[in-house]
């Protein structure tokens, strides 16, 4: 599976690592702070103290303060707790002198209401993954959102510039993402006709993320495209108790560049609190002209009151990226890996601004209110505004495809031009949750939303060298589509004793498309169709997604659980538009099982769940061509993933833990059809080949996938080896290594150190991420495409390479 030199190498900086464990001196270590009322700063006299996973306690004086010697035997955690606020887990690894502790009254609305009414916990039978801000912060050095989450089980990641800026995306189970769910805050994020998420658009938003949660499967029922295989649940920044600033400065291989400014006011007395980052960052990309200009900004004010929070975020996103989309040819792998042929139709030079500019706006206000003291209601509204244009050299283009037409019949009818491909859009909505705790025994939760898309598509040609009739600003296509979404959902939880609970949601959701798309029209009294125009057209769909499930709690930290839903998902925008009511395909179903246990233990944790996805009518691309002449995604009547994922961790020291996880999998449609054109030698179309493969594997989804993390930490220096191994992915439906991404083995470094004793200043911490440190070469990506000619099979497969050895270094600034 690995070669013997990544074997050896991995063995070796193990091995290395195993004299730590006995030259670090055992003796126990004092903690000293003060426990604080988080809005008026006073001291809370009398708190109780106490050490995780020992008896170690101590009471807090009249100013407040404390000092607890901590216990080798349990963990480096405090556990504050005072009658009339809620309970406290304060990490203590790191700093363990004047800790300010803060806690909130038990009527404190925290910002995580938001977003509760779509999240799971323990008492869910949901397989998830959190990632706290703490992990968020010590992988943020400026790459998408998507390489925080690669360490996470089941997961993959892309990068079309090859370093993780600019264009990225993320598979869960092979799931593609335009199969997954994302919110920010409980408001979808996913574009309303493509599904996808476009993370470009969305610069340094870790920056301002307070914590992430990931679910695997059809998850708990949300907002927004459905969830048909995951969900990416993201909180942005919540209330911090004192003022803060800080800088951020980082550096890198490829000319990267990050620079941010976070300020906060901290929670006032008067209830409010607000908060701004400003961003910017920049990246050559390892592939050739794969710059990328990125620029956000996040703003949040609220307002806690006595038994309401109000809260208003403003974020934005701009990117100028250059276009590395088209990936390189295989051919071109062995001599030149940072090839890239976007804008080299242009004759010299390739064409400089052959770029994506685009600008996407956020504007959120949520509202929550305790209506009793086991009731509470929220409600949010939204509105994003998205607006720019991918712009780039085309040669020997038929003018008439543009509308223009020659002032002399000398003039030729194909030219050279530039054309700028635009998106102007408007979404906006409201979702709503309220919750009610009857007792101990059972609660339930009522919620939904409504949103509603309108999306411009328009084309210019702002350069010809033969402009023809033209004007400046003409368009030659201009399709507009609106979408409305629609769900209500209902959520039980009923505990039948003490250690057994149920959970049942359904969830109704309605969608409607209206969109200019393709049709026939018939001749005045003939039933035969002659012409394909385009018509104006509609389409109407509902899903039924019911959830439910058990928890089984056992001694020690320990539970299993299991569950059954069902998920439904529309087709997109394009497939729609470039096909008639006749070929339209059906929209997909998925019916997932779950089954899993987790065990938390004093120095290590062990976890394994067993999933059954299994689909109805799944698109999968074929290469077939419709009515319309467009290459379309064909349901397939069946198809399945099914797997084990493993997760564990150990802590061997107090400054020396393991971690890793691994999933094990089948991606199979049972039968599949590939069209495949067939030309003769002159390139005349002769018609489509079909090919029946049975038991196939679906394309972009390894069967393999591991992380490993060996871990480090002493004082302020914390070091991490991080491995990820990723089997064999097929670029297409028909399991053959050809057209295959080779698996792949890759290990990080990263160092951090954190300095608390810093005049003027809270701290500085010093970071430095060393990628790929064997410089082994791999790709994440790729698609294919071929035909028949004369009967002999004529492939190109592209693919997206990866950078080898390179470096992220940031300073942090705190203050």
């Amino acid at each position: 599976m690995f070669n013997l030199f990544y074997k050896k190498s991995l063995l070796t900086a193990f091995l290395l690592t195993i004299p730590l464990l006995f030259s670090q001196e055992v003796h126990a270590q004092t903690v000293t702070g003060k426990v604080l009322d988080a809005q008026s700063k006073e001291p809370l006299q009398g708190a109780a103290v106490r050490q995780q996973g020992t008896s170690r306690g101590v009471v807090t004086q009249d100013d407040g303060s404390f000092e607890i010697r901590l216990s080798e035997n349990g963990r480096e955690a405090l556990h504050v707790t005072y009658l009339g606020y809620t309970d406290q887990e304060v990490d203590v690894s790191g700093s363990k002198e004047n800790l300010d502790v803060f806690l909130y009254p038990e009527t404190y609305i925290g910002d995580d209401v938001f977003v509760s009414a779509t999240r799971a916990d323990e008492s869910s039978p949901i397989t998830y993954t959190n990632i706290d801000a703490e992990e968020i912060e010590r992988r943020n050095l400026g790459q998408d959102v998507p390489y925080l989450l690669q360490g996470a089980p089941s997961v993959t990641t892309t990068s079309d510039a090859g370093a993780g800026i600019g264009y990225t995306g993320i598979r869960i189970r092979g799931v593609d993402p335009a199969r997954i769910n994302v919110t920010i805050n409980g408001i979808p994020v996913n574009d309303a006709e493509s599904h996808a998420v476009f993370w470009v658009n969305l610069p340094d938003l870790s920056s301002s993320t307070e914590n992430i949660q990931i679910q695997r499967g059809v998850g708990t029922s949300t907002h927004g495209a459905g969830a048909f295989g995951a969900t990416v649940n993201l909180q942005t920044s919540s209330s911090q108790a004192d003022p803060f600033g800080e800088v951020n400065t980082g550096f890198g291989s490829f000319n990267t560049q990050k620079y941010n400014v976070k300020l906060g006011s901290g929670l006032m007395e008067n209830g409010w609190q607000f908060e701004g980052r400003l961003s910017k960052i920049d990246s050559d990309g390892f592939i050739d002209r794969a710059s990328s200009d990125l620029d956000s900004y996040f703003l949040s004010a609220s307002h806690h009151g006595d038994r309401s929070l109000l809260r208003a975020d403003v974020f934005s996103g701009r990117e100028r990226t250059y276009q590395a989309w088209y990936g390189i040819e295989e051919s071109m792998l062995e001599n030149d890996r940072k090839f890239n042929e976007a804008g080299t139709e242009k004759d010299g030079e390739p064409y400089e601004n052959q770029v994506d500019n685009y600008q996407q706006n956020y504007y959120q206000l949520h509202y929550s209110y305790q209506l009793q003291e086991n009731w509470n209601a929220s409600i949010s509204a939204f509105y994003t505004k998205g607006f720019g244009y991918y712009e780039e050299y085309v040669a020997d283009e038929p003018l008439e495809e543009y509308g223009i037409e020659p002032l002399l019949s000398s003039t030729p009818n194909e030219s050279d031009l530039i054309r700028r491909r635009w998106l102007d859009n408007d979404f906006y909505g409201t979702i709503f949750s309220t919750k009610y705790t009857h007792s101990d025994a059972w609660n339930v939760t009522f919620g939904g939303g409504y949103s509603y898309y309108n999306g411009m598509h328009f084309g210019e040609v702002i350069w010809a060298r033969y402009a023809g009739n033209s004007e400046i600003e003409d368009r030659y296509y201009d399709n507009d589509g609106i979408k409305k979404d629609g769900n209500f959902y209902g959520k039980l939880q009923y505990n039948f004793t003490e250690k057994l609970s149920s959970y049942l949601d359904l969830q109704v959701r309605g969608v409607q498309y209206d969109f200019l798309g393709n049709g026939f029209v018939r001749s005045a009294g003939s039933n035969v169709r002659d012409s394909l125009v385009a018509i104006q057209q509609s389409e109407s769909l509902t899903f039924f997604n019911p959830k439910f499930g058990f928890v089984y709690s056992l001694p020690e930290n320990q539970r299993v659980y299991a569950s059954f839903a069902v998920g439904g998902k529309e087709p997109t925008r394009d497939e729609y538009v470039d096909s008639t009511p006749d070929s339209r395909p059906d929209a997909e179903k998925l019916y997932n099982v779950e089954v899993g246990y987790r065990g938390d233990f004093t120095t290590y944790y062990v976890g394994a769940n067993l999933y059954g996805m299994f689909y109805k009518d799944q698109l999968v691309p074929t290469g077939e061509i419709n009515d319309v002449g467009e290459i379309v995604r064909q349901n397939v009547p069946e198809s399945y993933r099914a797997g084990i994922e493993l997760q564990g961790g150990v802590s061997l020291s107090q400054n020396l833990s393991l971690s890793a996880n691994a999933t094990f999998s089948q991606n199979k449609i049972v039968e599949y059809t590939q069209f495949t054109d067939q030309y003769d030698a002159n390139f005349n179309f002769l018609g489509q080949q079909e090919t029946v493969y049975e038991d196939t594997d679906i394309a972009f989804s390894p069967s393999v996938i591991t992380n490993g993390v060996i871990g480090y930490n002493k004082g302020g220096l914390n070091a991490e080896l991080i491995s990820k191994y990723v089997s064999r992915q097929y670029l297409d439906n028909t399991q053959t290594e050809s057209r295959s991404i080779d698996p792949y083995f890759v290990n990080d470094i990263r160092l951090s150190f954190n300095l608390n004793q810093v005049p003027l200043l809270e701290g500085v911490t010093a970071t430095l991420q060393v990628n790929n440190i064997f410089n082994h070469e791999y790709e994440t990506n790729g698609y294919t495409f071929g035909w028949l000619q004369s009967g002999d099979p004529v492939h190109y497969n592209y693919y997206y390479p990866q950078a080898g050895t390179n470096f992220l270094f940031q300073v942090k600034w705190e203050f």
